[in-house]
């Protein structure tokens, strides 16, 4: 009897609780399949839309990485001693002996040392005119060899200069330092094209002033003989060295 008493009690609680709840508590969840799935389809769409909004910073980020790189100069420089070896070269071609690389200093001299000797010129100045071109060539050879041992000696830092910008145009970032290497890469070429020129042209100008007074010594020859005939009274005759027996 107790038993049936607390069961009966017990739902008369329960009933009394249902019909005095509110509105909002007594409402039953619904499941909508339709607007969950159009909810879980907008939620994918703003994920993509995400998704795709971090790749295009990424990329916008890589561009101006990419962008620095290129604007970025190149660590290494070989100006200062490219002009060091070639105004070594040059200093020792101002340095030419007698006769410089100077068109004036050449017409002047060829118009005088190497002219024409003058018809009253003495056996004195004609001997010193020839002392003054043999000093002259002597010092165009030795000025040649001057700036031979000078490109020679440009040889060894050209060699350090040519692997360093090869290495910096190998390890370039970007196309800022490439160009900057291979522009210097062609510095070091014309600097080399420099001395080679250099030395043709010290090596012609030995050989032309030889074979200028070569031609001149020549003349001067001639020109001391019509002076021995003329003035010492010599004639010409045929001399027997020997009697016939």
């Amino acid at each position: 009897m107790k038993t049936r008493h607390v069961c009966r009690s017990f739902c008369a609680f329960i009933l009394i609780g249902l019909v005095t709840a509110t509105p909002a508590t007594a409402q039953l969840v619904v499941y909508d399949p339709s607007n969950y799935a159009q909810n879980l389809l907008t939620a994918a769409h703003t994920l993509q839309q995400i998704n795709n909004q971090i790749t295009a910073l990424q990329n916008q980020t890589l561009m101006l990485l990419n962008q620095a790189k290129n604007l970025a100069n190149l660590p290494t420089s070989t100006l200062q001693q490219l002009q060091s070896n070639q105004q070594r070269t040059q200093t020792l071609l101002t340095q030419a002996q007698n006769i410089s690389f100077d068109i004036g200093k050449i017409q002047q001299a060829f118009s005088t040392t190497y002219g024409p000797p003058a018809a009253n010129s003495s056996n004195a100045a004609l001997m010193a005119a020839a002392q003054t071109r043999w000093q002259t060539s002597l010092g165009a050879f030795q000025d040649s060899l001057k700036i031979q041992a000078g490109v020679i000696g440009n040889i060894g830092t050209n060699s350090t200069t040519l692997s360093s910008l090869v290495t910096s145009s190998q390890s370039a970032s970007g196309a800022l330092q490439a160009s900057q290497a291979g522009n210097q890469l062609l510095a070091l070429h014309a600097q080399q094209i420099s001395d080679l020129v250099a030395v043709l042209a010290a090596k012609a100008r030995a050989d032309a002033l030889e074979q200028a007074r070569a031609v001149t010594n020549e003349a001067q020859g001639q020109a001391q003989y019509q002076l021995f005939a003329t003035r010492s009274g010599y004639v010409p005759g045929n001399v027997t060295m020997f009697s016939g027996n």
